[in-house]
């Protein structure tokens, strides 16, 4: 077994990130956590890189924080120091979040973190034998990763004050009823399709993808009127750029784009 915490590798394009501390149901210690940082600001950074999907090692996909190395850090009302080049994967702030997309897999137990990572992300694809959880009401604390403002925003008020008040599981047809996650798998397949996934969006423009994300969490941040008001401003530079040149010939030639995201 590999000594590393987050095993990273590329492929057509996409970043696979995967969690590797199976043993301890991939419980986020603070090494695994600024690992994950510094694979997001990869991600972000460089250019042949067009989509990132993050999965788990092993049986789960995570059982949440490894409390015991986080109390100390919440105590003093802090979170993890990030390296230099590191991107919080929870993206709390909007203005330094990677500006790809993000597809997620997950399998057995989704717990605390890796739900508010998955609200950080933008596609997810759930085993049917996944169970969440924002259980931190039960350990005497509460969520402080996101879930708190986003899982409203994914699923409504009432749905989520009816998870997070009670810290009662999701299973993976009710999440998926919900809006939670985007597909659900047979056990052992969600890798396969979200990777499926993550490959279709490498292949489009990227300055189109960009583009769009930076769009849509413009209007979920800032509202929907500062989203219009940069419809058009953010598509000129793109209308001048060599993808939509290709873009357009390949539609004439009818063939598939070769995008190359300049």
């Amino acid at each position: 077994m590999s000594d590393q915490k987050l095993i990273v590798e590329e492929k057509d394009h996409v970043l696979m990130m995967g969690l590797n501390r199976p043993e301890k149901r991939n419980a986020f210690d603070l090494e695994m956590y600024r690992e994950l940082s510094m694979a997001y600001g990869e991600l972000n950074r460089n250019p042949n890189l067009r989509c990132g999907l993050l999965f788990a090692k092993g049986d789960h996909f995570t059982a949440g924080l490894d409390l015991p190395q986080w109390a100390p850090l919440f105590t003093r009302g802090s979170f993890p120091d990030l390296p230099a080049k590191g991107i919080d994967p929870l993206g709390l702030d909007e203005e330094n979040r990677v500006s790809k997309p993000i597809v997620m897999a997950v399998q057995g137990i989704c717990f605390t973190l890796g739900i508010e990572l998955l609200l950080a992300t933008d596609i997810r694809v759930a085993s049917r034998d996944t169970r969440f959880g924002q259980i931190e009401i039960k350990r005497g604390i509460y969520p402080v990763g996101g879930a708190t403002v986003r899982l409203m925003q994914e699923i409504g008020w009432g749905n989520a004050m009816r998870y997070l008040l009670t810290a009662d599981e999701i299973s993976a047809k009710e999440a998926w009823r919900l809006g939670l996650v985007q597909e659900i798998t047979e056990p052992g397949k969600e890798f396969e399709k979200a990777f499926e996934i993550a490959k279709t969006i490498a292949k489009l423009s990227p300055l189109g993808v960009q583009a769009t994300l930076k769009s849509g969490r413009t209007a979920r941040s800032k509202g929907d009127q500062a989203a219009i008001e940069n419809l058009l401003p953010d598509l000129m530079p793109i209308m001048k750029s060599e993808d939509f040149k290709e873009g357009i010939q390949s539609f004439m030639e009818r063939r598939e784009a070769d995008f190359k995201g300049v």
